[in-house]
């Protein structure tokens, strides 16, 4: 299987980096290809909606890392979301990234894929991911995506705290059970 894990945080060692962390590492021991882009250390410029892409086959005005990323996108059959919660929905460095999915919507629409979401909070009441989860339904259903599974990960504002849960070992577990 091809998996595209599309990470949003700019914490190399942060919450949502060690689930990200897990998730590849049992993927990779159940045998599968792992694409992983770290959208927050990219350069990835956000859409413009100046539809050039829609003029030209998809090709972007912009000359940045979604033009390495957009293949192995195209090619995946899932698709991962890993995000800290910023304000009850995804980072800006992976939104900016779902915006310029607008540049193959045909492509990602055309092939079923399936996609996972691992995200992470400092707060501990679970209706602070109600927007990200919603969000992340929603690209799902526009996209013809099967949702294959989730870690929310609550109450972890920084690495230790996440350390001393069982979030990774979830994490862990549901990139080896694929």
């Amino acid at each position: 299987m091809n998996i595209v894990v599309l990470t949003g945080s700019p914490h190399k060692k942060g919450t949502s980096a060690l689930l990200a962390d897990e998730f590849v590492r049992g993927a990779k021991q159940a045998g599968h290809k792992v694409l992983r882009f770290d959208a927050a250390f990219e350069k990835v410029k956000p859409c413009k909606a100046c539809d050039h892409c829609r003029r030209h086959n998809g090709e972007c005005t912009h000359n940045d890392a979604m033009e390495d990323l957009n293949p192995g996108l195209i090619g995946a059959d899932l698709v991962v979301f890993v995000t800290p919660l910023y304000y009850f929905g995804m980072t800006a460095q992976l939104k900016r990234v779902v915006d310029r999915f607008y540049a193959i919507n045909a492509a990602l629409r055309s092939a079923p894929k399936r996609a996972m979401l691992l995200a992470t909070g400092a707060d501990d009441e679970a209706p602070a991911m109600e927007a990200l989860v919603g969000h992340y339904r929603a690209i799902c259903r526009y996209l013809g995506w099967k949702d294959a599974g989730a870690v929310l990960a609550l109450g972890v504002g920084v690495r230790k705290d996440i350390e001393q849960t069982a979030f990774p070992q979830q994490a862990y577990e549901l990139g080896a059970s694929l």
